[in-house]
């Protein structure tokens, strides 16, 4: 059976500045886990609001819509079209 041997006053200061090493590493990586995992949370109730945006424009298009028995044109993008009369394509002769 193999025994440990009992540990010297010179190697307990450098075990303890070992594990004051690896704590500070362990501190600093934690650290950096904690920012990117906030980032992440930020950039996720961006893209939310982004989504609700594009929802509320894609609900405000679709209540513009004509019924299917209405024959008027579709102007979706609010712009003003003029009116299409049936006397205004025919251009007039000068026979």
């Amino acid at each position: 059976m193999s025994e440990t041997p009992p540990l010297s006053t010179g190697d307990l200061a450098s075990d303890m500045d070992a594990l004051c090493a690896s704590i500070n590493r362990v501190t600093g990586k934690i650290q950096v886990i904690a920012e990117a995992v906030q980032n992440s949370n930020q950039n996720r109730v961006q893209l939310e609001n982004k989504i609700e945006d594009a929802q509320k424009r894609i609900q405000h298009i679709l209540s513009r819509l004509p019924e299917q028995s209405d024959g008027r044109q579709l102007n979706l993008l609010g712009e003003a079209i003029p009116p299409n009369n049936p006397e205004d394509d025919n251009e007039p002769t000068t026979h």
